[in-house]
Parts: structure tokens; sequence; C-alpha cells
């Protein structure tokens, strides 16, 4: 059995833009199979326009970091800046821009590893806040997952997306010591 021990993280590129795009399709298509379309919808990221874009911006921007089993990545975590949409901080940190895990590997921990892994890296550059946001709609089952990777639920808000239905967010926090 694998555990969190075996899952490497290394830093990613500009040539990992397929991988972070195959790991959303994944986690889209898992999500939809279950009729949770709320958080990312039904179509595949590697067939929209914006999120292609937004993929190639998180792999060359510096702050991807894959989890890999093996020779095979099985996760990704991109740091950086907050968005926009989202109450700005009140002290330095460091912003959570995207987790996304390969659903067949669910259950080894991935996603608290890749985490944890951001934590260090606010540890390294000395912040003491690290926050991100999620999709809180539904039964906020995501919200769950991050309070019980250490966060606090803090600020909700409203995405609003043009021909679209609003996208119901959650701000998160995490304080480090």
């Amino acid at each position: 059995m694998t555990d969190q021990q075996s899952i490497t993280i290394r830093p990613g590129g500009p040539d990992d833009a397929a991988t972070v795009l195959r790991l959303l399709d994944g986690a889209t298509a898992w999500l939809a199979a279950r009729g949770r379309t709320g958080q990312w919808g039904t179509e595949p990221a590697s067939t929209d326009p914006r999120r292609i874009a937004q993929a190639d911006a998180w792999t060359s921007g510096g702050g991807l970091h894959l989890a890999m089993l093996g020779e095979h990545p099985v996760g990704a975590l991109v740091v950086g800046d907050a968005s926009d949409d989202v109450p700005p901080a009140t002290e330095p940190e460091l912003y959570v821009r995207l987790l996304v895990t390969d659903r067949e590997h669910a259950g080894l921990g991935i996603g608290a590893r890749l985490l944890e892994h951001a934590a260090d890296l606010a540890r390294s550059r000395e912040l003491g806040l690290l926050r991100v946001d999620c999709y809180g709609g539904d039964d906020r089952a995501l919200v769950r997952f991050y309070e019980g990777c250490g966060f606090t639920a803090t600020d909700t808000f409203t995405v609003v997306r043009p021909g679209r239905d609003p996208w119901p967010g959650q701000l998160l926090v995490r304080r480090l010591g």
C-alpha cells in the first residue's frame, strides 16, 4: 500500500501544462459522474481555451509543484498571489491557487501532502499565513476537506460568470507556527 511517504514533490514548469490539464480533466469527469457539476462543470479543461490559458499561466509562473508517485504525476499545486475574487489578506501570505489530484489514486493523502508542502513553502519564506479558496456549494465536502487539513473557513464570496451560474466560493485560512 502506498502512503504519503511514497509521494514526492517536484517543481513544475511550462512542460507540465498538459499534465495539469489531464489532472483537471480527470477531476472534472469524476465530479460530473457523481452529479457534482457546480465546481468545474462538465466539459474537459483541455477543450476550454480559458482553462488552457490558465494552465499555461500556472505552469510558467513559478508556483507549480507536482506530486509524483514514482515517475507518474498524481497531483498539482499552484501557489502565488490571491485572486481578485477574494478579500485581500491583511498580512503577507502564500495563496493556494490550485489543488487537484488524480482520482485514480484517491485516499493516498496526495492533496494533504501537497497542502503540507504549501505550508512548508510559506514557512521557508517566513510567512505566517496560508490561504486557499474552494467551491463552497452543494454539501460543502471540499470545505470540510480543507478544514481537515488545518484550515478554518472565513469569508464566503460569489464569482459572477457571464452566461453561467454564479460560483459560490469559500475562503479558508491556516495560521502557520
